[in-house]
């Protein structure tokens, strides 16, 4: 019996030049147990289960992969984990926030995002990123229009060193302001939020690409008896015509086995 898998519902990352697989997978539980908001909590996997993980997403169709600074250690365990492949992955990393001690602080200046994306290219071990996100702290238009980050990341992309670069916001007037220069606007949309809905029908108007960081609601999603919450989930996002990947941050086999099964289903049906 063949597996699902979303090896040919790979789509245009919005006018990037980039195919990513529907869905991404998440690295945070790869490298920080602490500070993260969710319902349960979880073991960082060793190098051998983190392997199996990445494997088993590879084999499924998942061809992107997220990851960030602030993610503790996953960038640094990502780069041995990933040698030799990576023709295979489309890597996004992000700048702006770093979290040391147990408390996350930012800096989004010139310097300082330079300083990132070079750190990030050594730590993941590649001549280039192919995406770079600004990890905002919630001041989205003061990050945009008072410090240097958007004007260094188009640099570091015309340097070659990104392939491209969008925003990880949390309102709607910085996702609509990163996405009138970046590639992409990474939105919070779920069954239980989705107040920046208006983001992603910009971007559909304006070739621009969507990734949806807590799609499943970080576990938290409730519904009623007998409604499958990965399926209402991704029968939401899906249905838009703007979201291009949702990203999963799950460590589990058989969450992630269930996850692409439900996407691949929900998107051939649509």
């Amino acid at each position: 019996m063949t597996l699902p898998s979303l090896h040919d519902l790979h789509r245009p990352l919005g006018s990037t030049g980039l195919r990513v697989s529907p869905l991404g997978l998440g690295t945070v539980k790869l490298g920080r147990d602490q500070g993260v908001k969710y319902p349960n909590g979880f073991t960082i996997p060793d190098d051998q289960q983190a392997r199996l993980l990445l494997d088993q997403a590879r084999e499924l169709g998942i061809n992107l992969i997220d990851t960030a600074p602030a993610y503790g250690r996953s960038e640094e365990r990502l780069g041995p984990l990933l040698r030799g492949q990576r023709q295979d992955w489309v890597i996004v990393s992000k700048v702006g926030e770093e979290f040391e001690n147990g408390l996350s602080h930012f800096d989004f200046s010139a310097e300082h995002t330079r300083l990132s994306v070079e750190r990030s290219l050594k730590r993941l071990e590649t001549d280039f990123i192919d995406l770079v996100l600004v990890h905002s702290d919630g001041n989205d238009l003061s990050i945009l229009n008072d410090s240097g980050v958007y004007a260094t990341l188009a640099e570091l992309k015309r340097e070659g060193k990104i392939r491209g670069y969008g925003f990880s916001g949390k309102t709607v007037d910085g996702g609509l302001k990163a996405l009138e220069q970046g590639d992409c606007a990474m939105v919070t949309y779920n069954l239980n939020e989705q107040n920046e809905k208006p983001v992603i029908d910009y971007a559909v108007a304006h070739g621009k690409g969507i990734l949806v960081k807590k799609a499943l609601a970080s576990g938290h999603a409730c519904l009623s008896p007998g409604v499958d919450p990965v399926r209402a989930s991704f029968e939401l996002l899906f249905g838009h015509p703007g979201v291009t990947s949702a990203i999963v941050g799950t460590i589990n086999p058989l969450h992630l086995a269930h996850n692409v099964a439900t996407a691949a289903a929900v998107i051939r049906k649509s």
